[in-house]
């Protein structure tokens, strides 16, 4: 097992530069097989690209908060004597499995990750940012809450959800048999698939309208009438979802939104 550890505290009248970087270095304990890793934060941005190397590179960007600047911090006619604003970052990895978590939740932190291919990848952040993953293989989960999400040259499976922010995927190649799901409530979804893609095709939008351009075989005898009974009541629910199948079907991917637009994409 390795734990590995990145932080500062700040006190006094210390004062920042605007920002501040900082660099982890991860070891699998089997390099050059599949492996797990999963980041949190509560506010910054996360990025994620491959490179050729067996470790996992962390750069860890941290911005100041606003308090950190000048001034005396009177409150009531008393000065403030410290400023406990510091960050943790802790990276833990346990037989090929690593997880990496922000100890400390009052400043915006950014990851900058450079990683190995064949990953299982769990990366989620809430607020003041925005997750990007580019020319990655393996299975990716991704949850961010204010912010968008953005996955390129991907080669695997993407589940992707956000509520404020765009969801956007483009595909190198996709995992046969795989169920995949992009959602937001406030933004679009647009997904570029390769041309040659077998999936069956779930798609929603409340307010907006759904695009694609592959010759996609929508089901007609959409939408249903479904009939549920709750505490005696009968109930009846318009399922007014729009199923399709592209190059025969096969497993399927669910599209939906709320208030923007959904775009299935034939890579050209």
């Amino acid at each position: 097992m390795t734990i590995l550890t990145v932080g500062i505290l700040v006190s006094g009248r210390t004062l920042l530069a605007q920002t501040s970087t900082e660099q982890l270095t991860v070891p699998l304990s089997n390099p050059g097989k599949a492996y797990t890793l999963d980041v949190s934060l509560l506010s910054g941005s996360i990025r994620v690209t491959s490179h050729a190397g067996k470790d996992i590179l962390i750069d860890v960007t941290v911005k100041n908060n606003k308090d950190d600047d000048d001034g005396d911090g009177n409150s009531n006619g008393m000065k403030r004597l410290s400023k406990a604003h510091g960050y943790e970052i802790v990276a833990n990895e346990n037989n090929n499995v690593v997880t990496v978590r922000n100890q400390s939740h009052e400043r915006t932190i950014n990851l900058a990750l450079k990683i190995p291919q064949d990953v299982k990848l769990k990366l989620h952040t809430v607020n003041n940012g925005v997750i990007e993953v580019d020319n990655v293989r393996g299975e990716l989960e991704i949850n961010n809450v204010n912010g968008e999400i953005k996955t390129t040259n991907i080669s695997g499976s993407v589940v992707a959800s956000t509520v404020n922010g765009n969801v956007t995927t483009t595909f190198n190649a996709t995992t046969i048999g795989t169920p995949m799901a992009f959602s937001t409530l406030n933004g679009n979804v647009d997904v570029t698939f390769p041309a040659a893609t077998k999936s069956n095709f779930k798609l929603k939008s409340d307010r907006g309208e759904v695009y694609s351009d592959f010759d996609m075989e929508i089901d007609k005898t959409q939408p249903k009438v479904i009939r549920t009974d709750e505490s005696g009541m009968h109930k009846l629910k318009l399922d007014d979802w729009v199923y399709g199948k592209v190059n025969g079907g096969g497993a399927e991917v669910l599209m939906k939104n709320m208030n923007g637009n959904i775009y299935v994409r034939k890579a050209k």
